[in-house]
């Protein structure tokens, strides 16, 4: 471990923990959608990113293949998503947001731009810039450590 304040990991590991119960991620599911936190974040990176298959995905969310699928097939069977075929390789089937699907991504930004925005209504601008770029170093940095981990299977 780098030669850091364990007060200051200490510190930033309970408001990590804070704000994954403060977002609802430790609830059955997430963001009044009755969807897993896996299925949300299925939706929001389809519609974000468009049509990926799901190994993809799997490998997008650092989600295990076989729980990818299962998912996948519980959206598929709820009309949210669609599978097909890439006309130039038959095995490859990308996933696609259904209408339902865009429905469901649009009430999801909803409701997360409406979680954000009445948490940042209670700090100053400058506050509130701070908390974009602090979050978006420290996701960066928690990407690059992942990155930088030897694999598990060597």
């Amino acid at each position: 471990m780098p030669d850091l304040d364990i007060a200051l990991i200490d510190g930033i590991r309970s408001a990590s923990r804070q704000m994954v119960r403060e977002l609802g991620f430790m609830e059955a599911t997430v963001a009044a959608s009755g969807y897993p936190p896996s299925a949300v974040h299925t939706i929001l990176e389809i519609g974000l990113r468009g049509p990926m298959t799901a190994m993809q995905l799997a490998e997008f969310l650092h989600l295990e293949k076989s729980s990818v699928s299962r998912m996948v097939h519980k959206l598929i069977e709820a009309g949210e998503l669609r599978e097909t075929t890439d006309p130039i390789d038959a095995r490859s089937k990308p996933l696609s947001l259904t209408a339902k699907g865009q429905r469901t991504l649009a009430m999801l930004h909803d409701f997360g731009r409406r979680q954000v925005a009445g948490a940042l209504a209670h700090l100053s601008k400058a506050e509130q810039r701070t908390v974009c770029e602090g979050l978006r170093l420290y996701a960066a940095a928690l990407k690059a450590d992942r990155e930088a981990a030897p694999a598990l299977d060597e």
